[in-house]
């Protein structure tokens, strides 16, 4: 399996393809099944593929061949661990925090906030 470096902003089915070492129709099919994975288009209607299309794209690999879930139970792995999304939208897939450590985080949010509100009322 080729290791997934994402150094673009787009890519197009062929590169995604070739990173993932997928076919272009199982990424196709992929798009039918799974609610969570649509990559936009450019003008000529060419799918465009993000980072986070790609990591999306990685997980449902690693669910359907790794874990060997079916189409089914994949589609509900995923909008579980999607249902825990950061706030920005992208999954974390993955990543569970422990009550203490999203308390850490939420301080430090907090703290970062706050540097920038002083920022602010300095200007």
């Amino acid at each position: 399996m080729k290791r997934l470096t994402i150094k673009k902003l787009y890519y197009s089915i062929s590169e995604v393809s070739e990173m993932t070492s997928l076919k272009p129709y199982v990424l196709r099919y992929w798009e039918t099944e799974f609610p969570q994975l649509r990559p936009s288009k450019n003008r000529a209607g060419n799918r465009i593929y993000r980072a986070n299309d790609i990591k999306i794209i990685e997980r449902i690999k690693k669910l359907l061949y790794e874990e060997k879930y079916t189409i089914q139970g994949a589609k509900k792995k995923l909008q579980q661990e999607l249902s825990r999304s950061k706030p920005d939208g992208n999954p974390q897939l993955g990543l569970n925090l422990s009550g203490e450590d999203k308390n850490k985080v939420i301080e430090e949010l907090r703290r970062e906030l706050q540097n920038i509100l002083g920022i602010l009322d300095n200007k």
